[in-house]
């Protein structure tokens, strides 16, 4: 399996956000969210559209093969 590379916790800070905050505003629990960011997870794409969507960026800026 492929690692994907993400920026989350980058694109994160930079907006100000917390864990918690960026869960909620994604739909999605803390926990699952912090998998995703941890690099223990790979989201879904309708996660990886509601995380950017959050962030006001692409899903492209957030995640790399």
């Amino acid at each position: 399996m492929t690692a994907v590379n993400t920026t989350l916790r980058e694109a994160r800070t930079e907006a100000g956000l917390s864990q918690d905050e960026l869960a909620r505003r994604a739909g999605v629990s803390r926990q699952a969210y912090g998998a995703v960011e941890s690099g223990r997870a790979v989201p879904s794409t309708e996660l990886a559209l509601r995380l950017a969507k959050a962030l006001r960026t692409t899903v492209e800026a957030l995640f790399s093969l």
